[in-house]
């Protein structure tokens, strides 16, 4: 059924209004799921198709967009995506890479070619079931060069997003996976436009024609408009705004580039992005941010929401078959794993911890918006079948979904929140000090582990040691009866630890003393261990009530030491597993070996696992500079660390058993036992025996 014009300008303002809401509400929805808002606004698109509007009585997605207004939200589609790519180019930072060059460029140039490779050895299982568009027939190097390409990418946007509503922007994983992320894009458009052109191009001469052609413009844009675009700096802080002449400028350019390359033969979407990645950076966040501001309202509120129908109209999920759910498990194998193997192993290649590697696999997954384009893309080229498009579009669906949630797990809330504390630490010029409560239960007894703590603070600079003693409360306590004689206990307790904290200060380490009351003294040291963001807790087994001690579910951040025995401490003796107890251990073991100046014994369980966990720790360890030598079974004098479960040590000798906290239980061995590396060695003078 045919419309009038006006029929047809009535259809698309009823449209659009349709798509605004859905856009929005489903959006929200996303959010409050712990997702981007573009991932809803990306299902409310598909929603709106034939997937879930098709398939309800009355064809009522026919009846929404019928077949000639189609063209007309095609059009207001594809101006949205101009703007978006222009947004993605001026939102590419490689200031990010700026110290981690080596490292960016690495994991970026890993999680794209294995990805890409593996796409092109998918694709010789699926080219011969979709091999034929629209009556024509697809030639494998094009089918093959685009699926490839789909797996390849990461979209830089979303993964921002996500990053940003996190925290973790201000986090060094955060801003290594930004720097990776801006890398792959640069990388990612690079490679897709010599795709574009081999597909388009034929010929090798026609190749060459476009891929110079596009060399030529980019060199334009880069030698040429950029230096003009500096102006509109000045002409910026001229005004002290942006004016509406200054933003026409900036659209009119967006717009010719976008036509030329397209004239060329890559896609308009190539100028957009160059465009916006020639926009001056030095001087110009005010500008650009403004720029971004307006552009945003229109784009990400209209114009996109209208592109996510279009790509959702060409979705049918209902048509698969169980064939075709086949390809799609193999689509998002090769999918996940190429991304996340390439990005991790070439992570953890250049000496990144386990945790920050796992977590850069999971982002760099991440292709939302910017794998829809590449898709459309291949559509509008003849590449890509509907069952085939259906097929990617799910996997980028998917792929972009599983980032939230997998994050949380590789890299929890908890050290997200560490990470981000230290960093803003760091940028009030705070020292990130190594702290060690000691918990003093008796100043005599326990002096002791004053020396011990110092110890285990190792070469850590700055170090600080914070005593505490926590006297029982007295019942019936009011005020003017007994009042004077409480606060005298308490002074001559700060007196008494005071005098325990000059031998550590003598060793250049800075203390501070706690004394006050109270029925549950284990409560008081967890509050301690929070305000003074305690890296040890350090107290002589049996202290306090032992059913408030902690637990390995405790929420305690500080690893716990409590200290068995009295007796000679000439040797120490690290007793590993694989659990986070042990790790921790293996950590406070190296302090106190860097401190003392002696070798450490290292006592590995029965068995092959245990045996090579201590192979793993006597490697790490000795790297650091270390003397370790391996024994099978411990004498029973001496220091002895181990997990809290250590057992077995006879009572001539001091077992310090170990409790991780919750910062060591996110850490990996390597990470446990880097700051070991940069302890310097002990002059013969200081050595301790």
């Amino acid at each position: 059924m045919e419309h009038t014009p006006a029929e047809v300008v009535a259809y698309v303002f009823v449209g659009l209004a349709v798509i605004v809401v859905v856009a929005r509400l489903v959006g929200r929805l996303a959010v409050r799921l712990g997702q981007p808002a573009v991932v809803g606004e990306i299902i409310a698109g598909i929603a709106l198709g034939p997937s879930l509007l098709g398939a309800l009585p009355g064809d009522l997605d026919q009846l929404l967009f019928p077949a000639d207004v189609r063209p007309y939200l095609n059009v207001l589609a594809q101006l949205g995506l101009v703007l978006f790519m222009f947004i993605v180019g001026l939102e590419v930072d490689l200031s990010f890479i700026r110290g981690r060059e080596r490292i960016a460029f690495t994991v970026s140039a890993a999680s794209i070619l294995l990805p890409f490779a593996l796409g092109i050895g998918l694709a010789f299982l699926l080219h011969p079931r979709h091999d034929v568009v629209g009556g024509d027939a697809v030639g494998f190097v094009a089918f093959a060069l685009f699926l490839g390409v789909a797996m390849s990418i990461t979209a830089f946007p979303v993964l921002a997003r996500i990053l940003g509503e996190r925290g973790m922007h201000r986090t060094p994983t955060g801003v290594l996976a930004l720097a990776c992320a801006a890398v792959d894009d640069v990388f990612a458009w690079a490679l897709l436009a010599v795709v574009v052109a081999v597909t388009v191009g034929g010929t090798f001469t026609g190749v060459a024609q476009i891929l110079l052609l596009t060399v030529a413009f980019a060199l334009v844009v880069f030698l040429v408009l950029r230096p003009l675009l500096r102006r509109l700096v000045a002409r910026y802080e001229h005004h002290g705004r942006l004016t509406p002449d200054m933003l026409a400028l900036v659209l009119v350019g967006v717009l010719a580039s976008a036509f030329v390359t397209e004239e060329i033969g890559i896609h308009f979407i190539f100028g957009a992005f160059l465009f916006g990645v020639a926009m001056p950076r030095t001087g110009a966040a005010a500008l650009n941010r403004e720029v971004l501001d307006r552009i945003e309202q229109v784009s990400v509120l209209l114009l996109l929401p209208v592109f996510f129908v279009v790509t959702g109209l060409g979705v049918d999920i209902g048509g698969l078959s169980a064939q075709n759910l086949v390809e799609l498990v193999l689509v998002l194998l090769v999918a996940v794993a190429g991304k996340w193997v390439g990005a991790s192993v070439a992570a953890r290649s250049q000496g990144v911890p386990r945790r920050q590697a796992t977590s850069l696999g999971v982002l760099m997954n991440t292709r939302g918006l910017t794998e829809l384009v590449i898709l459309n893309i291949g559509v509008g080229l003849g590449v890509l079948d509907g069952t085939m498009f259906t097929l990617l579009v799910l996997m980028a669906v998917v792929t972009t979904v599983m980032t939230a949630p997998l994050l949380r797990v590789t890299y929890p809330p908890r050290a997200v929140q560490r990470d981000i504390e230290a960093a803003e630490r760091a940028a009030l010029g705070l020292p990130d000090a190594f702290t060690v409560l000691v918990v003093v239960g008796d100043p005599e007894a326990d002096a002791p582990l004053v020396q011990l703590a110092g110890d285990l603070a190792g070469h850590e600079r700055p170090a600080h040691l914070v005593l505490s003693r926590v006297l029982p409360a007295r019942p019936g306590l009011e005020v003017a009866s007994g009042l004077g004689q409480e606060l005298g206990l308490i002074a001559a307790s700060g007196d008494q630890l005071r005098r325990l904290c000059r031998p550590a200060e003598e060793r250049g380490l800075t203390t501070s003393v706690s004394a006050r009351f109270s029925d549950d003294p284990w409560q008081v040291v967890r509050a301690q261990a929070a305000t003074t963001a305690a890296d040890v807790v350090l107290v002589r087994a049996g202290w306090g009530s032992p059913g408030g001690a902690p637990t390995a579910d405790d929420e305690l951040a500080a690893a716990v030491v409590q200290v068995h025995g009295d007796g000679a401490e000439d040797g120490v003796w690290l007793h590993v597993d694989g659990s986070p107890d042990a790790r921790t251990a293996v950590r406070l073991a190296a302090q106190l070996v860097t401190a003392r100046g002696v070798p450490l014994g290292l006592v590995a369980g029965d068995g092959w696992r245990s045996r090579r966990q201590a192979d793993g720790v006597a490697e790490l360890l000795e790297k650091a500079g270390l003397t370790v030598h391996r024994v099978a079974a411990a004498p029973s004098t001496g220091l002895h660390l181990g997990p809290a479960g250590l057992a077995g040590v006879a009572e001539d000798g001091v077992l310090l058993a170990v409790l991780a906290g919750t910062d060591d239980r996110d850490r990996d061995l390597t990470e446990t036992v880097a700051g070991v590396e940069t302890a310097p060695a002990l002059p013969p003078g200081d050595q301790v025996t």
